[in-house]
């Protein structure tokens, strides 16, 4: 009996630990983009800091990310929120088979659509016209966000000459001239743009009131978004376009217990982290609370600590 009792003991303890030490797979995007390298620095501090291992990898977009998710093949990941309420909806590329086997931790920052080029007969986006356009993978955020742009200026992917690159792909493309411009959406200020930037002396394209309007009502999620002159050399005027929301997700892998550690490490520390990226600065609980997708309970128990109630699953 008391063999027994020993072994019953030890088999706990085994799987205890072995639950506390759960390694997770935290999916990103590109290696030229902010959530790469943003998810790196958060992957990073949260190993260091806590009895949470999360190991960041490359990842090829919002809608794989997702999937990447619902297959069990990663645990945590950076998205668009678009993407995100299309995937939970049942919409676009999701229409009629709603992905729901994740949930949001809370959004990060505003991810900029920039349209970017080294044209400079490109002065709008209805001069993308007949143009070769990196619109980002097919069924990725960058792509939905190219065709909304096109749809806010009554043109459709058939009326570019469109390429499905990556931000990096893109970057590269521009420099040796094979396409005219390419729709970056990220962080500002982004790796690929800003090398661009300093190297080519590429230009952003930005929209007037009429236009920024006109892709509200295609989406709501979209938010007129301000980059600041200076912000990449040789762009000296501020520059308006849109932008959505960063949100990192988990899938029912991640525990309660767990989702609480890495949004309470991630939120009581933004100055530290902001050390290691400036995104981290930008950290607003507010902000946070909102993404268009239910929250997780363990996010949504931090949030409520801090007199913040946010939305759960039914």
């Amino acid at each position: 009996m008391k063999k027994t009792l020993a072994i019953l003991i030890a088999l706990i303890m085994v799987f205890s630990c072995a639950s506390a030490m759960a390694e997770y797979t935290f999916t990103t995007g590109g290696t030229a983009g902010t959530y790469y390298a943003y998810g790196n620095v958060l992957a990073q501090y949260i190993t260091n800091n806590t009895e949470v291992p999360v190991t960041a990898v490359a990842g090829n977009g919002s809608a794989e990310n997702i999937d990447l998710l619902d297959l069990g093949e990663a645990q945590l990941a950076l998205v668009q929120s678009d993407v995100a309420h299309y995937a939970y909806d049942g919409i676009r590329i999701y229409e009629g088979a709603p992905v729901t086997s994740f949930r949001a931790l809370a959004a990060l920052y505003t991810e900029t659509v920039q349209l970017v080029t080294c044209n400079p007969d490109i002065k709008s986006v209805a001069d993308l016209k007949g143009k070769n356009v990196s619109i980002g993978s097919s069924g990725s955020g960058v792509y939905f966000n190219a065709l909304d742009f096109l749809a806010a200026y009554d043109m459709t992917e058939e009326d570019i000459v469109p390429q499905y690159l990556s931000f990096g792909d893109s970057a590269e493309a521009l420099k040796d001239g094979k396409i005219d411009a390419a729709f970056v959406v990220a962080g500002h200020p982004t790796p690929a743009v800003t090398d661009l930037c300093t190297t080519t002396g590429a230009y952003l394209v930005g929209l007037d009131a009429d236009h920024v309007a006109k892709l509200q009502e295609i989406n709501p999620a979209y938010a007129e978004t301000l980059i600041p002159a200076g912000t990449y050399q040789g762009i000296d005027e501020d520059v308006t376009t849109v932008g959505i929301k960063a949100t990192i997700i988990a899938n029912a892998d991640v525990t309660d217990d767990d989702a609480y550690t890495i949004v309470s490490t991630i939120f009581e520390n933004a100055d530290a982290i902001g050390q290691s990226h400036a995104k981290g600065y930008e950290l607003d609980l507010e902000y946070a609370s909102t993404c268009g997708v239910p929250y997780a309970a363990g996010a949504a128990k931090y949030f409520e600590e801090k007199g913040i109630t946010v939305e759960t699953a039914e």
